[in-house]
């Protein structure tokens, strides 16, 4: 599979996750850093999206801590959040 075929894969699944919520928080943080992710980066990330939507958002929001096999530099700039636009 080519890198452009991947990568529009990722981002329709990243804004398809079944929750308005999860859509924001998953797709946003796609389209904000996507371009930049190494080979490694775009792999933590597909791995990412197999966790559950809820698991997802207990992370993003503080209310579950974070599995130590998620911790490190993708997930600090997942939490700050500070990608998430919500349309009027």
């Amino acid at each position: 599979m080519n890198d452009e075929h991947r990568l529009r894969r990722l981002k329709f699944r990243a804004w398809h996750r079944g929750t308005r919520e999860a859509d924001y928080t998953v797709g946003g943080f796609f389209d904000a850093y996507h371009a930049q992710w190494s080979e490694e980066e775009t792999a933590w990330f597909e791995r990412f999206m197999e966790e559950q939507d809820a698991d997802i958002i207990a992370w993003a929001l503080g209310t579950l801590p974070v599995p130590d096999e998620w911790k490190g530099p993708m997930m600090d700039r997942f939490l700050t959040l500070d990608f998430v636009k919500i349309a009027n």
